[in-house]
């Protein structure tokens, strides 16, 4: 024990090491001590110190001497591969994604002869492409769009006075999303451009608003209580007119 304590505060050296813990049997001539952890950054992990005698030897040597988790360790979360990390939107300019070659989402375009593959060659040719989409592929998507942003049960979807399916902006998707989902192609709707579901919609309807037929303007309305503000100025010289025209009219009814 002893010379377990020894190895274990040299290696943790500055920090001090804790009470002795127990000791556990490895094998024949194998075993090891556990101490107490006291650095702060690893709480409730302890020191592991294997001692070890080789056969017919009377010396007892140091195998290893390790930081072990115990009981309340604080431990790091397990790992996870970075494939399965990704998140969407994650990936940015230069990145590169690799697709597995069994990635269930996807399907040999001709080398299948199944019966779902012979339905899948109908619905998605693939000309040009090693693989297409495979029917698990398409019901993840399917599910992926319908319950996202995209789909009927949106705040905007349930306040619009009609479906997508009955929209002059909407694009049916090929193959069998086709039955589901279109694009959107109105520039002043939110999801322009985007897949939308069928029974989505928005207030960009294209028969959500009827214009009104055009009416003849309104009668102009006199106001013969009001009255217009006018210049000094202006007012001297109309009295001055009038007061001239009058004196003309009197001198020829004078003449007559």
């Amino acid at each position: 024990m002893d010379l377990a304590r020894r190895a274990a505060e040299e290696t943790a050296h500055p920090t001090p090491v804790g009470e002795h813990l127990g000791m556990q049997a490895e094998g024949d001539r194998v075993l090891t001590h556990y101490f107490a952890c006291l650095d702060p950054a690893y709480k409730g992990w302890r020191w592991a110190v294997t001692v070890v005698r080789a056969a017919r030897a009377k010396v007892v040597t140091v195998n290893e001497c390790v930081l072990v988790p115990g009981e309340g360790a604080l431990m790091p979360p397990p790992w996870v591969p970075w494939i399965e990390r990704l998140r969407p939107g994650d990936l940015g300019p230069g990145d590169l994604l690799p697709t597995p070659a069994d990635d269930p989402r996807l399907a040999p375009g001709y080398t299948e002869t199944s019966d779902e593959a012979e339905r899948q060659v109908q619905w998605e040719l693939g000309l040009g492409r090693v693989r297409v989409l495979s029917a698990e592929g398409r019901a993840q998507a399917a599910a992926r769009w319908y319950e996202g942003t995209a789909g009927p049960r949106t705040p905007i979807a349930a306040s619009a006075p009609a479906q997508c399916s009955t929209c002059g902006f909407y694009v049916p998707l090929s193959g069998e999303l086709r039955q589901m989902f279109g694009v959107c192609a109105n520039e002043y709707a939110p999801d322009d451009g985007r897949v939308v579901s069928a029974d989505h919609g928005c207030g960009a309807h294209s028969e959500a608003v009827v214009v009104p037929p055009a009416s003849e303007a309104p009668p102009p309305i006199v106001d013969e209580m009001g009255y217009d503000l006018m210049p000094v100025s202006a007012l001297t010289e109309e009295t001055d007119e009038q007061a001239g025209d009058e004196a003309a009219g009197e001198g020829a009814a004078e003449r007559r």
